[in-house]
């Protein structure tokens, strides 16, 4: 039930002006879901300025169109347009544009398809109004949520059953005799953490050796020559596409993604880590006791993965933004915000304010973990309850 009831309040209320010096589309273009629309009778460059002080989240220029040819409609905002708002934004301007040309030529209903039309809005975020694009923020703020969700549950019971195994085969009580307890758990969690970076820069560098390899041994023309032979796109088509590629790759801030991507790659692993390494510390012969003792630490994250989902597609909206400053799923919903714009989506005050909150979490729950750890590591032949572990945390 709770996916569900996030999923249907994900979306944010947002009011948009419109000025429609075309006339076509005047008091036609209803309100859908929480997105209502105005239309306002004032010069275009006066309201780019003043929209967002009159009370609107956006304003949308459509120019006189030739309705053959429609094209130049923008949405000009703060933050990147989301993804479900431009395809239905653009859906519906298609189906009010088919109309007048239905009108116009006499056609009927039935000859609609031979006539149906697209619209491309065009995005400029910001006070430079960068032109971005949602489906590119979306798909790369998507792959980096759900590879720290990976990170979190893979690495983090890698964690744990390190723990375990050395608690089991009675390891820990050899090792204990030269360090500290906490010493033994915060070595167990950065030797993980250390492999984990590793197999991130190995991923990385592979992936430039491999881009850098095609256009090293494959040039554009042999690429294009091939297409061809095999009945694909011609010469101009590939290369327009490949400056569509070049030109949304370079639109995006690589270099904020990256670093913010290895912050919450080792923030939310070392938050999650000492938690599980708490876990294992507790966990004797029986395995059956993982199930009952992971279930609190699993469903955060579980929830900050159905968070992410739908932050993707409204990054602005009061779950994501709680979502990506909360520590528990700050790594996941913040990594799919950052994409689609720093500080134009995500506030500067934001993600700082979410840095310090996950510094401080894996501060906290390392105090807490160390307490578990140290008593829990040293127990056997025992059931341990949470209310034990209650008052192991309340010890000095």
């Amino acid at each position: 039930m709770i996916p569900v009831l996030i999923a249907r309040s994900g979306n944010s209320e947002k009011r948009v002006a419109v000025v429609d010096d075309s006339h076509l589309f005047r008091d036609k273009l209803a309100d859908y879901d929480k997105v209502h629309f105005k239309f306002l009778e004032a010069e275009t460059d006066t309201l780019k300025r003043s929209y967002r002080d009159l009370g609107y989240d956006g304003l949308l220029h459509i120019p006189k169109l030739d309705i053959e040819r429609p094209g130049g409609i923008t949405y000009y905002s703060q933050g990147q347009m989301n993804i479900g708002m431009k395809s239905q934004l653009e859906r519906r301007l298609s189906e009010l544009i088919e109309e007048q040309r239905m009108q116009a030529a006499g056609i009927d209903k039935d000859k609609l398809k031979d006539i149906r039309t697209s619209i491309d809005i065009i995005n400029r975020t910001g006070k430079e109004e960068r032109e971005g694009s949602a489906k590119v923020s979306a798909a790369v703020g998507y792959v980096c949520g759900f590879i720290i969700y990976i990170v979190l549950l893979v690495f983090g019971m890698s964690v744990m059953r390190g723990v375990m195994e050395e608690k089991v085969s009675r390891i820990a009580e050899v090792v204990m005799s030269s360090v500290k307890p906490f010493q033994l758990m915060m070595g167990k969690i950065f030797g993980i953490a250390a492999v984990g970076l590793t197999q991130f820069i190995i991923w990385v560098l592979l992936i430039f050796f491999i881009y850098q390899g095609i256009f090293l041994f494959i040039s554009p023309g042999e690429i294009q020559s091939a297409q061809a032979m095999q009945g694909g796109m011609g010469a101009g088509a590939s290369q327009e596409m490949a400056r569509n590629i070049r030109y949304i790759a370079g639109s995006i801030n690589w270099f904020m993604i990256i670093s913010c991507f290895l912050f919450y790659f080792v923030g939310g692993y070392l938050l999650y880590a000492s938690l599980f390494a708490a876990v294992g510390s507790l966990v004797n012969e029986d395995p059956n006791d993982i199930q009952g003792l992971t279930f609190p630490i699993t469903v955060p994250i579980i929830i900050a993965i159905v968070i992410m989902i739908s932050a993707v597609t409204d990054p602005t909206s009061q779950l994501a933004v709680w979502g990506s400053i909360i520590p528990l799923t700050s790594p996941v919903v913040m990594m799919a915000r950052i994409p689609y714009g720093v500080p134009d989506t995500v506030p500067i005050w934001q993600l700082a304010l979410s840095m310090l909150l996950l510094v401080g979490g894996f501060l906290l729950t390392t105090r807490i973990a160390g307490k578990i750890y140290r008593t829990g590591i040293l127990l056997y032949g025992k059931k341990v309850t949470m209310k034990e572990v209650v008052k192991w945390i309340g010890r000095k």
